[in-house]
């Protein structure tokens, strides 16, 4: 399905600095990260812990979106996203910028 380019330049895409992550308690997969803006922080939930150590991804940059609807997963508000890929076998990867870049950075 394809979109307008209209369509897509509605998405809030920025660059976050993760300046807090732990497991949520009780999930086998979730991780709470708190994620630095620069001008906001907001909490992301994501299903990552397979891939990732929440200690490991402290003080890294990443794309999230911003201006998706807000979910709750075991009672913890999500207010943006973080991107990531997956592949055929089922690897993930969040994506981060090639060079360094100041946090709030849109994506483009």
């Amino acid at each position: 399905m394809e979109i307008s380019f209209a369509e897509f330049q509605k998405f809030d895409m920025r660059v976050g600095k993760v300046v807090e992550a732990n497991q949520i308690p009780g999930s086998r997969n979730l991780i709470r990260m708190i994620i630095d803006f620069g001008k906001e922080k907001r909490q992301a939930v994501a299903g990552l812990l397979q891939w990732y150590e929440p200690e490991n991804l402290i003080g890294k940059k990443y794309a999230f979106i911003l201006n998706l609807q807000r979910r709750k997963f075991m009672g913890v508000e999500s207010q943006c996203m973080i991107l990531a890929a997956e592949d055929d076998k089922g690897n993930v990867v969040c994506l981060q910028p090639e060079k360094d870049i100041a946090v709030g950075s849109e994506v483009h």
